[in-house]
């Protein structure tokens, strides 16, 4: 339903503009008009920023005095919805009332299309770009070695990105790689493809699963190297959070885990299986593969996975005041989400423990499973067709791809 023009003037602020905000620590005030259990799922958070819940329905009459007392004042307070239709008109209900308030332009929607570049501070001559998208918690790489390129997990709705870049940098896209068969968002390795020439590359296991492709693809097993520049890359299965999760060793320095490892927690496994028990056999893979494959890799080297969390999952308290939780990923001097694996061994509670210890810490208190992940897994087998914009509303949301973070690392 359309919502009603609101009677006073209300600036709009540009989502980029919100997160540059966040990136200078500056404090941000958020009115979120969403219902409840939207707001619950994923929401704009951060250092510095107090958001309040407030569901539209309340406010459509005008704002009494009870609740501006609510309503975080901020220069200005940000008001956001899903698309950005009700959150102007509750912002012209604020200024009337005397408020400086201001409505986020395509709200949460247009909060999902922020895509920041980022490049890694990593000891190898090859450039290794991390791309982060805020609303989601999804990372994406880029490699590039003497005017040759590679991205990993590449997302659909950015393929345009990837292209540019690329350019900027006199690279050529040689191939668009996937780490597993996603569950969080649409995968853009046949698109990128279909725009570059480049080569789509699957893990071999994951293509067990019933990949239908209509393009060409080349799969990789455990052992195999691409070659990228004057970079190799070493592929490692990596089995668990997914059975064809595979991991890729850029230069011996950097490890592209996927969703097996994240520098705040480790995978969930729990998104292939039908039942308990298949999650059960996942989280006890998990821990052979964490054990046997990726612990004995050089302290050193920078685990870059492909997705952080910055979600507070604490519950607040009595009017609704959220601020960023302690279990959100850190980034690191130069702004990207990365970690040696020494100090991930070093801080994480669930990599030393024993494996049956292990399977029952991550079976224990999972998170929701993604929205949509059965049509995305489906999509990203090639089994179901969506257009663009349906591929982009499919995803929209937090990743979820992760255990709990809940008690996953010592102080």
């Amino acid at each position: 339903m359309d919502a009603p023009e609101p009677n006073a003037e209300v600036e709009s602020v540009a989502p980029e503009t919100v997160k540059r905000r966040i990136d200078d620590g500056e404090r941000v005030a958020i009115l979120d008009v969403r219902a409840e259990s939207e707001f619950e799922e994923w929401r704009i958070d951060g250092d510095g920023v107090e958001v309040v819940n407030v569901p539209y329905f309340e406010l459509l009459d005008g704002i009494d005095d009870d609740q501006l007392e609510r309503i975080p004042a901020g220069d200005p307070t940000i008001v956001v919805c899903a698309k950005g239709g009700s959150s102007e008109y509750v912002a012209g209900h604020l200024v009337e009332a005397g408020v400086n308030a201001a409505n986020l332009e395509g709200g949460m929607k247009g909060w999902a299309r922020i895509y920041d570049y980022r490049e890694l501070d990593a000891d190898t001559e090859a450039t290794i770009a991390q791309y982060q998208r805020p609303s989601s918690g999804c990372l994406a790489y880029m490699v590039v070695s003497d005017g040759e390129a590679v991205v990993v997990d590449p997302l659909r709705a950015f393929v345009g990105e990837y292209v540019a870049d690329a350019r900027v940098m006199g690279a050529d896209i040689e191939y668009a790689v996937d780490t597993h068969v996603h569950a969080d968002h649409v995968s853009g390795v046949r698109e990128l493809a279909a725009e570059t020439g480049a080569r789509v590359v699957l893990p071999e296991s994951a293509v067990e699963r019933g990949v239908e492709y209509d393009t060409d693809y080349e799969t990789v097993a455990d052992g195999d190297a691409l070659s990228v520049g004057a970079v190799d890359i070493d592929v490692l299965h990596t089995p668990g959070h997914t059975s064809g999760m595979t991991s890729y060793l850029v230069d011996d320095a950097v490890l592209l885990t996927g969703d097996g490892l994240f520098t705040e927690s480790v995978a969930r496994p729990d998104l292939e299986g039908a039942d308990d028990e298949a999650a059960r056999a996942a989280a006890g893979e998990l821990y052979d593969t964490l054990r046997s494959t990726i612990l004995p890799l050089d302290d050193d080297v920078l685990v870059a996975p492909a997705h952080f969390s910055d979600v507070d999952t604490s519950q607040g308290d009595v009017s609704g005041n959220r601020t960023q939780s302690d279990d959100a990923a850190t980034p690191r001097e130069d702004g990207t989400y990365a970690a040696r694996l020494g100090d991930l061994t070093a801080r994480m509670d669930a990599l030393s423990m024993d494996r049956d210890e292990f399977v029952e810490f991550i079976l224990s208190d999972m998170p929701p499973r993604p929205s949509n992940y059965e049509e995305i897994i489906a999509t990203n087998l090639g089994r179901r067709d969506a257009g663009d914009e349906e591929a982009f509303e499919l995803e929209l949301g937090p990743n979820n791809c992760a255990a709990s973070g809940d008690a996953m690392t010592s102080d």
